[in-house]
């Protein structure tokens, strides 16, 4: 989806894009630079309410971790 950026600086972000991803107005963003690929990442209000279960259903990231560590051992 195209974006623009406006003589003030102002981005619009297209509608399906917001709806998609339950952008709401006031909605805050902190800019991440990856690299040189400009990310715009929402910030939550309640980071610990609404980061719970994010990674839900990837396991355990010490688990990974552990098994990562005995095959680089090998």
């Amino acid at each position: 989806m195209l974006v623009k950026l406006s003589k003030t600086g102002w981005v619009v972000i297209p509608a399906a894009m917001r709806k998609k991803h339950g952008l709401k107005p006031g909605a805050e963003f902190n800019g991440v630079d990856n690299g040189g690929v400009l990310a715009l990442v929402p910030r939550f209000k309640d980071p610990l309410q609404q980061g719970a279960g994010i990674l839900k259903g990837i396991g355990s990231l010490t688990g990974v971790i552990v098994e990562e560590h005995y095959r680089d051992q090998g």
